[in-house]
């Protein structure tokens, strides 16, 4: 009995096995599409990472993660004490020489008067050296008397041109002494301002990564900001697909968080630089219809869709030995030329009939 058991058990097993081995497909006739596989992550429209310029404990946040915001709106104060006191000293400064420029102002008047009596001086101690060169001329001035008179109008002359310069060096003076000091106020405000974070455009703050009191650093993200509902898909390319990569080929595209629905998307952006760690490219592709809710960050998963082909002969990969082969007759293998493929099936160009038979190999 135990044998008649055993026996009957074999059989059973047996014919599984064969119907297993002996169960064969037909090639179908449908479309075929090749596509580039590429995964990625979602994120808001012109999304970046705030930091600050400067170096100091976080004294208050002035945002909370979700809300809405405005460009040039307030999101963080950073400890300012040092700076507030340097703006105030350049101010303090700045005032002084505003002061000591209306002495100088002064010293320009005073200095333009002089000016202009040299000038006058000039003017009359030239004509006379010009009457008295003719007199010269007809003998009737001594050498003696000349010379005098010569050297009194050079005396004159320089003493004009002297006090231009001392004129134009007193305006010079006051000009970059208003100058270096209005700059120096203007550097230090900035510099305090610098410790007031605030929002480069108007959008959605996603995320607060730190707390007040925590000390920050350039390098320290402060917050995640990007605009409100307008999304991009960033996705990686592997350098091996890059070429068959371009601009407006539609991308569908599955996530985690819409199980079971594929979306549509467009390429229109192509970064034209491999990163070698990954040894992937970054392209950017947007929702032709953007799903219910997104949030950034949201994994994705995407096929960048190269060609379509219709009517075209198609078996499932997994019938498919060594790319070139096919199993006839249950165990006579024929070659095959291959087409388009795509992640479960591939074309049949030459090699298989429509209603021939192949079977699964083992």
């Amino acid at each position: 009995m135990k044998f008649l058991n055993f026996f009957l058990f074999s059989i059973l097993l047996l014919t599984l096995s064969c119907s297993k081995n002996g169960d064969g497909i037909k090639p179908t006739e449908g479309s075929i599409t090749e596509s580039v596989y590429a995964s990625g992550v979602i994120k808001a429209d012109d999304q970046y990472t705030v930091f600050s310029t400067v170096n100091g404990v976080l004294q208050k946040i002035n945002v909370i993660a979700g809300q809405p915001i405005i460009q040039g709106q307030l999101l963080f104060n950073i400890e300012s004490e040092k700076a507030a006191l340097n703006t105030e000293n350049a101010r303090l400064t700045y005032q002084l020489s505003q002061e000591n420029s209306r002495y100088v102002k002064d010293k320009i008047a005073e200095m333009e008067l002089k000016v202009q009596s040299a000038k006058d001086r000039m003017i009359l101690d030239e004509s006379i050296f010009s009457r008295n060169k003719k007199i010269r001329a007809l003998e009737g001035i001594s050498e003696i008397d000349f010379e005098g008179i010569e050297l009194a109008y050079k005396s004159s002359k320089l003493t004009y041109e002297s006090s231009k310069k001392q004129l134009a060096q007193l305006r010079a003076q006051l000009e970059n002494d208003q100058s270096r000091n209005s700059v120096n106020l203007k550097l230090s405000q900035k510099s305090q301002s610098d410790y007031s974070v605030k929002s480069a455009f108007t959008g959605q703050l996603f995320d607060v990564l730190v707390k007040e009191g925590s000390l920050v650093t350039t390098q320290t993200p402060l917050a995640i900001i990007g605009k409100s509902n307008t999304f991009v898909l960033e996705l990686e390319v592997d350098e091996n697909d890059m070429v068959r990569v371009a601009l407006g080929q539609k991308v569908l595209v599955t996530m985690d968080s819409y199980k079971d629905e594929v979306y549509e998307a467009i390429v229109d952006k192509i970064y034209p630089i491999m990163d070698e760690r990954s040894r992937t490219f970054k392209i950017e592709a947007h929702f032709v219809k953007l799903p219910k809710k997104l949030y950034p960050n949201l994994t994705a998963e995407a096929n960048i869709v190269i060609r379509t082909k219709e009517n075209a002969i198609t078996i499932p990969k997994t019938y498919l030995i060594d790319n070139e082969y096919v199993l006839v007759n249950k165990n006579e293998r024929r070659k095959v030329k291959i087409g388009l493929a795509d992640y479960q099936k591939v074309e049949i160009i030459e090699g298989l009939k429509e209603g021939e038979t192949i079977y699964r190999p083992q």
